[in-house]
């Protein structure tokens, strides 16, 4: 394998701000960038700043007027009376200053990221800002005003003609892109949740598994709350493989939310730091077995930005570099750095010990065994 990966980052990433109680905060990116250096993770040429989306590139899957009323309301000093209409202005999406260009910019990395990878610049990119995956076409949902998840699958499908996988591992269905996608063969969305019974956006059911011609190219797999590991990764070690032999896609795409952490204050997953581990070491092999390598990683969800983020995401990184990790003790001079600063104790290792166990462990591992047997019956697999 390669370790030609490069790494979409600037710290301009962090002016995508709601205010400071607002659970999406971008300093998580401050302390994942500073924890892959810790660790001589990252070296100067690794490094891809990331650009602008343009209004045609955003257009490919964003309506017009919205793009011009984000960037509106962006540049507004009072709350216009349309951004409720829009998703604007709500407890989930507050209004902040330069939103457009913020967000804009955030697309404009993960098109970065695509670019670097299709024309042969590097194997695999990794843009963590990015997965913003519950945007729509005109309104902003669930912390995101454009999706860029979208939009980089648009931009693939118009400028390279590709069949995308893209794999959606945050705690959150993945609603965004599976409604973009919802009739295209040529785009298989898969996303592995929470069951929406608890949790934002109420969606991912068994049943949504595409329209028309898309038909079976929408896969959900809605686990049970307090899934731990052993059920998530037996489901995803499972499924995976299967899709990605019938489905033959030219490149992936993953969003890598790492909320389904047991720590994680929004959402009722009960996973350690071992399926961080193993999500993208899978998504890697793949990648090299069936797509020459063609791995687009992204960011997303995750909500405790002291104790999971900067592990799970330097994980992600160490395998796309293919310098994986052990556990052992987190680099002296990153915990020495961030610990004054976090209420929280920070963990002093990069795994973490043994959780209690759930009571209804069988119980959880059996629902969600049937959840993925009823979810391939009508997916592209080859067995």
């Amino acid at each position: 394998m390669s370790r030609n990966a490069r790494l979409v980052y600037s710290p301009e990433y962090t002016r995508y701000y709601f205010h400071d109680e607002h659970p999406f905060n971008q300093r998580r990116l401050l302390l994942t960038h500073d924890l892959m250096s810790a660790y001589g993770l990252l070296q100067d040429s690794d490094i891809l700043p990331p650009r602008m989306a343009t209004d045609e590139e955003l257009a490919l899957v964003h309506d017009q007027r919205y793009i011009d009323f984000v960037r509106e309301q962006g540049h507004s000093d009072i709350e216009l009376p349309a951004a409720a209409s829009y998703g604007l202005g709500t407890e989930d999406v507050p209004c902040f200053p330069r939103m457009h260009e913020s967000a804009a910019l955030i697309v404009g990395g993960t098109l970065q990221a695509v670019d670097a990878v299709m024309n042969g610049e590097a194997d695999h990119a990794f843009n963590p800002a990015g997965g913003l995956h519950h945007a729509f076409r005109g309104r902003a949902s669930g912390f995101c005003i454009y999706n860029d998840c979208s939009v980089a699958i648009a931009y693939l499908r118009k400028h390279w003609n590709a069949r995308v996988l893209y794999i959606d591992t945050d705690a959150h269905h993945g609603d965004g892109v599976q409604w973009a996608f919802y009739d295209d063969p040529h785009v298989l969305t898969v996303s592995m949740h929470e069951t929406g019974k608890y949790l934002f956006p109420g969606t991912g059911n068994l049943t949504e598994r595409g329209d028309g011609s898309g038909y079976g190219y929408s896969v959900n797999i809605p686990l049970d709350a307090f899934t731990e590991d052993d059920s998530f990764l037996a489901v995803y070690q499972e499924l995976i493989p299967k899709l990605i032999r019938g489905f033959k896609p030219d490149v992936i795409l993953t969003q890598n939310g790492c909320d389904a952490h047991t720590y994680d204050p929004l959402t009722h997953l009960a996973c350690s730091m071992k399926i961080y581990q193993a999500i993208p070491r899978l998504a890697h092999e793949l990648a090299h077995q069936y797509c020459e390598g063609r791995w687009i990683a992204v960011g997303g969800g995750g909500y405790d930005i002291w104790r999971v983020v900067p592990r799970a995401w330097t994980l992600l990184w160490s395998e796309m570099r293919d310098q994986p990790l052990s556990d052992g003790p987190l680099p002296e001079k990153w915990l020495s750095r961030w610990q004054p600063l976090s209420q929280e104790k920070l963990p002093s290792t990069l795994f973490d010990p043994p959780f209690p166990p759930i009571p209804r462990r069988s119980e959880i591992t059996e629902k969600n065994r049937i959840t993925l047997e009823r979810a391939l019956m009508h997916a592209p697999i080859a067995e």
